[in-house]
């Protein structure tokens, strides 16, 4: 009989559940299994550390986006600067 212990997570599947946990979509199983593979593999630990200083990052960064109408009218206006 073959045992498994779920706890155990791949460094690809941590990954998984660690942009998960970024957008708050990861369950508490997920979060556990996340913090038990966080305590020994430093691939992980690099990878989410570099993950919350990118999300932080942009959270600070205030970025405005452009309306779709403002970005139709740009686009026009390129297709008639490229059609002289």
């Amino acid at each position: 009989m073959k045992t498994s212990n779920s706890l155990l997570v791949s460094c690809e599947q941590a990954k998984f559940i660690c942009d998960k946990n970024q957008y708050g979509e990861a369950s508490v199983m997920e979060i556990i299994k996340l913090n038990i593979r966080l305590i020994y593999c430093k691939v992980t630990r690099a990878y989410s550390k570099r993950n919350i200083k990118l999300t932080k990052t942009i959270k600070k960064s205030n970025i405005e986006v452009i309306s779709s109408s403002k970005k139709e009218e740009m686009k026009e206006a390129l297709r008639k600067k490229l059609a002289k």
